[in-house]
Formats: C-alpha cells, structure tokens, sequence
C-alpha cells in the first residue's frame, strides 16, 4: 500500500507540475518527461547564438576566437546522435542554405571569385565570367555499410535545390557515393541544358549515364569543357583520384576564363600511386583554391602538393555518417595547425571572396 500511495503521488506531483509549468513569450520552461523536446528546443537555443555569431564574425584568414567558438559550438549540436532528426537542425541546414542562395541571387563579381560552401562537400564558385558546382546534393543517403547513420528527413527542399542549380553553368561529381552524387541535382543540371561532369562509374547501369560528361582521367591532361551552351569555356585537369584502393575519385583542376584555378578533391584517399600526381601537381600548375575532404590521410602533404594559395576545406559534419566519421570542425583546425597554405573553414551557406 505504502509503494502504491507513492507512486499516486508522484503521478499527481507531475500531472502539477504539467499543469502549472510556466512558459516566458510562449517558450516552455520546463520540459519534464519530454527528452526529445528538450534537446530539440536546447538545440534551438545554441544555433540561434551559432547564426548570431557567424553574421557578426563572417570568414576571414585572421580567424577571432569568437567564430572559432562558434564552429565548436555547431561541432557540439551536429554531434548527438539523432541530431540529424532534430527539426532545430534540419531547419538551421534549410536557413542557412536558403541564405546562401540569396546572396547568390544578388552576387555579380568584378574580381576574384565568390565562394559558397553549401553542405558537405558542396561548393559554388562563381568569377565574373562562370559559376562552377562542387558535389552538390540534396541530401545523404547511405545503405550499404553500418558507417553510415539514418539521415532520414535532413534533406534541402526541391525548389531550394532547383534555384541554386539555375545559378550555376556547371555541375562536377567527384564520384558515386550519396554525401557527393545526387542523381536528382544532377538531372536538373542536365534538364536546364547544363553539364554533369562525373567518373565513368557513376550511374554506369542507368540511363543517366549516357547524358553525362565522361572526362578522361589523367593527370596533368589539359581537357576544354564547354559551359552556357557554348558561351564560355573551362579547361579542366581530371586528375585520376580514388576513395580508397577501388572507388574512382574525380579530383578536377579547374581553370576559369579569367585564369583563375580551383581543384576541390571529392573523398580522395586512394593508393599510395596517387601521391605520384599529388606530389607534383603544384609544380606543373598554379592553384588559387583547394578545397580537400578534411579527413583525407595526410592532408598537409597534399596541400604541399598542391601549392594552393589557400585551403577551404569540406566534409566536416557530413550528417548520414556515425558520429566516429561526421568529421569535426575542431579535428579540421588540429589537422591544419601548422599548414604550408592559409587555410579557413565555412559554415553551411557561407561564402568568402577571394581575390588572388
């Protein structure tokens, strides 16, 4: 009877505290028995102050401590294991996105290049001349290895995706995987009469396959690619990368009208054949901007490699992988500590203007 007349108690002590809890311009302030609520409005809370920050400390090489708080900050949030099902972090992807596509919607450059990394490993470049896709998706699907998270529901919209695809001329895949490969963006490119440039693996059993731009894979190989229907031309060196020892990796050097040079590297962490080209792709090419996978092996011998005048990296927070593999903001910085080349790390929908 005694445990029994207990637990009538604190039933009713809660039923109380539900009844009387006590809320400031609508925001609950207490969330007893409501776990999910709680963290989902905690979440709320740390990317509102994440924005906040941002806007007030936007990318810069001398990086204050206030943004690098702030990036440590998202680490945090990104990093609960259900995050990508929180609505706080699937709202604050689809804001900070829709963000970028504004100012891209807004953005005429007279020097130098515009720079928007979007989310993942996605990046839009625009010169005064072209705007070049990176990797751009619509979200991360992963079903074939238990590296890999449900990331169900943290997805851009379609009409969100369709805008940023008008912006661009231009879409490369570096290769098959999900967090990279959007067959959905690529069609779009492909409906608005707009290239995909991909390995020969990708899609290769789907009738996408036969619309795609297949360049050949050497290093050093200059290629000319036609863009705005035949307005513009790129030159592009298709460096023949790999993820792991088998998975073809696109790692393209592309050179603008204007002369300036960006080669963004996809998942590239192949064979140790591959440090032959990587080595020396510095020397036989100038490079304004690499953008490497930030959890490529050795990322500080490939910028070596490289000689790019500065680093923008990708890949942290990638949200469809395990919390072992959804790369940290805080590893990036640990990593690069010490870097032959300047190097800055974006948000999601971030932009930077480069000028060489």
């Amino acid at each position: 009877m005694k445990k029994a007349s207990l637990l009538c108690i604190g039933i009713l002590s809660a039923m109380l505290h539900t009844l009387t809890a006590q809320t400031v311009d609508g925001e609950k302030l207490d969330w007893w028995g409501d776990i999910d609520g709680f963290i989902n409005q905690q979440d709320k809370v740390a990317l509102g102050l994440v924005n906040k920050a941002l806007e007030k400390y936007p990318p810069t090489l001398e990086e204050p401590l206030e943004r690098k708080m702030a990036m440590l900050m998202l680490d945090g949030v990104l990093h609960e294991e259900n995050a990508p099902q929180k609505p706080a972090v699937q709202e604050f992807l689809e804001e900070r996105i829709t963000k970028s596509l504004g100012e891209m919607q807004r953005t005429k450059v007279k020097q130098g290049a515009r720079i928007w990394k979007l989310y993942n490993h996605g990046f839009v470049i625009r010169t005064a001349s072209v705007t070049i896709g990176f990797d751009i998706v619509q979200a991360s699907y992963f079903s074939d290895s238990d590296r890999f998270s449900n990331a169900e529901g943290f997805s851009l919209s379609g009409p969100l995706m369709e805008q940023i695809v008008e912006q661009c001329d231009v879409l490369f895949i570096s290769h098959r995987h999900g967090d990279h490969a959007d067959i959905g963006v690529a069609q779009t490119f492909l409906d608005h009469k707009k290239p995909v440039v991909a390995p020969p693996e990708v899609w290769s059993d789907l009738p996408i396959h036969k619309t795609i731009t297949h360049l050949k894979r050497e290093a050093h190989t200059k290629q000319k690619l036609k863009v705005q229907q035949g307005a513009q031309e790129l030159t592009v060196i298709n460096y023949p990368g790999h993820q792991g020892k088998d998975i073809e990796n696109n790692v393209p050097l592309v050179f603008t009208p204007e002369g300036m040079s960006f080669v963004q590297t996809g998942d590239q962490s192949g064979p140790v054949e591959d440090w032959d080209w990587i080595d020396t792709a510095g020397t036989q090419n100038r490079v304004d901007v690499l953008f490497p996978n930030c959890w490529t092996p050795d990322i500080q011998r490939m910028v070596k490699g490289f000689k790019p005048a500065m680093v923008i990296t990708g890949h942290e927070n990638e949200m469809a992988h395990t919390i072992d593999h959804r790369e940290s903001n805080w590893l990036t910085y640990t990593r690069l500590k010490g870097s032959p080349a300047p190097y800055l790390l974006l948000a999601w929908g971030e932009s930077f203007h480069y000028v060489p």
